[in-house]
């Protein structure tokens, strides 16, 4: 059958039409990369709005030629350009050209990763990855795993189990079955304060609710392992129940890691879940130089990845790990459509008995095509490329004046603000924001700012091998002419401006 009306579905029949359909997008591709010299075009909603408006859905296109024209206006001529090494502001690497050739695998294919007669190799090739992970984490055979969306998905995941886990071989009850128990609004759950924020969405999400989530001062932006203690036996006397820690491998503001050793001693002694949020971190697995620095990951209950932070693949490929593969019993259910008892009595591997999604997309092949093509050294030799000129970049802003550098990395994500002359504090953070603003609409690099204590700073993440210490010079130098224009055309506006000493 070849008829007009079939002409878009993929099938043997419409080869040649799949052939040039891919062929006329990755030439579309091919112009992103030669047109986009900058991160951003500094286009603005408004403008984007009064082009997209006219457009009416209903009235298709006559040929892909037309609609790439019409999706680079809309899209790929201001999408952000995360491979320039202008880019250094959030949590965004450059991807891999293999992991973009499995995309194409990975979406023609379309298998679904739930059970194993919608995946076959597929699903094998995911367990693989998972194992080829919990081993470089530490983990012995007993570790256990699949792939998410994404960090949150990950850290929604370790706090289910250590909410299950905890009823269950404690109360003796099955959440799963009977809901919440009377004990659960006591749950106390401890994190850092520089822990991602997704643990208190998820703690929500769980009916435990945010006051559940204990946050623990830092140190260095660390947590603190002498008043992680304090707080949980302060819980324990106020009569709460203790379930689980969660250390940080690599805040999101610092790129800084929690003492994953004394912590998972801390968990031990306490009986606690120990989650680690390494979504950031993760590429430290891949270091042979820095890989002491996730030393007591393999104490962990359970672990996130993030390979779309830190490994160079496409979004989305995460994963979330666990210790033993008992763990993931607590996420089983059977459907007798998809998953019945006695596909289990007949070996089958469904990978749906351990993720809280049905339908996933084959992401894990990404990461196959990686390893395969390029190998664990080379991705390695990738992520202490960037740690190094992080430390020299930290280097460059603390020797100059005309900056504060608030703290060093442990990664590579460094929070400052531009601060030539003895401001008052409104006055040092109205400029900073000033020159993130402008930074953003002139679009030629783009970092990103934060709040720490109220205050506002900015800050660099370098997640891209290709950013030298030459090209972050030039961004400071931009910075600097930004926050000379604020002083010089705000003269008013700075009028608590403290005597210089």
């Amino acid at each position: 059958m070849n008829t007009p009306q079939y002409k878009h579905i993929f099938y043997e029949g419409n080869s040649s039409e799949y052939s040039k359909a891919i062929q006329l997008a990755s030439e579309s591709v091919v112009r992103f990369l030669e047109k986009n010299k900058k991160p951003f075009s500094g286009v603005t909603p408004a403008q984007l709005r009064a082009v997209m408006a006219p457009i009416d859905l209903n009235a298709p296109l006559p040929d892909y030629a037309s609609l790439l024209e019409e999706v680079e206006k809309l899209y790929s001529d201001h999408a952000i350009a995360f491979h320039l090494p202008q880019y250094i502001a959030h949590l965004n690497c450059p991807v891999v050209i293999p992991a973009i050739a499995a995309e194409v695998l990975i979406t023609a294919i379309n298998s679904s990763l739930d059970t194993w007669d919608q995946s076959a190799g597929g699903t094998l090739i995911e367990q693989r990855m998972i194992t080829w992970t919990c081993n470089e984490i530490g983990y012995d055979s007993n570790g256990d795993g699949v792939f998410t969306s994404g960090g949150t998905q990950s850290n929604l995941m370790g706090l289910l189990l250590a909410r299950d886990h905890y009823a269950k071989e404690y109360l003796r009850y099955n959440i799963k079955q009977k809901g919440l128990p009377a004990e659960s609004s006591r749950f106390r759950i401890f994190v850092s304060e520089m822990g991602h924020f997704s643990i208190k969405k998820n703690a929500a999400l769980l009916g435990l609710g945010e006051q559940s989530v204990v946050a623990i001062p830092s140190d260095g932006y660390r947590m603190n392992t002498t008043l992680l203690e304090e707080a949980i036996q302060s819980e324990l006397e106020e009569g709460n129940i203790p379930i689980a820690i969660v250390a940080t491998a690599g805040t999101t503001d610092f790129g800084n890691i929690d003492p994953l050793q004394q912590i998972g001693q801390i968990a031990a002694k306490y009986r606690l879940w120990f989650h680690v949020d390494a979504a950031y971190g993760c590429g430290l697995l891949l270091s042979s130089r820095y890989r002491h620095l996730l030393n007591g990951i393999e104490m962990a209950d359970s672990v996130t990845t993030d390979y779309h932070k830190s490994f160079f693949q496409p979004v989305s490929s995460s994963a979330f790990l666990v210790k033993h593969t008992r763990s993931l019993d607590l996420l089983k259910h059977h459907a007798d459509y998809l998953n019945p008892k006695e596909h289990d009595e007949d070996g089958l591997p469904n990978q749906v008995n351990k993720s809280i999604q049905t339908t996933r997309r084959f992401d894990a092949l990404k990461l196959w095509f990686t390893l395969r093509l390029m190998g664990k050294q080379q991705l390695g030799n990738y992520i202490e490329t960037i740690i190094d000129t992080s430390a020299a970049v930290a280097d460059m802003i603390q020797q100059d004046v005309d900056f504060d550098l608030l703290s060093f990395s442990d990664i590579s994500a460094l929070v400052f603000r531009y601060y030539p002359e003895r401001l008052d504090e409104e006055s040092v953070c109205a400029v900073n924001q000033y020159i993130k603003k402008e930074l953003f609409k002139e679009g030629a690099a783009l970092v990103a700012g934060t709040r720490i204590n109220g205050s506002f700073y900015l800050k660099f993440t370098l997640l891209n091998p290709l950013t030298t210490t030459e090209d972050v010079a030039k961004i400071l130098q931009i910075i600097k002419d930004h926050g000379a224009d604020y002083l010089k055309h705000h003269k008013q506006a700075l009028s608590k401006t403290r005597e210089i000493a």
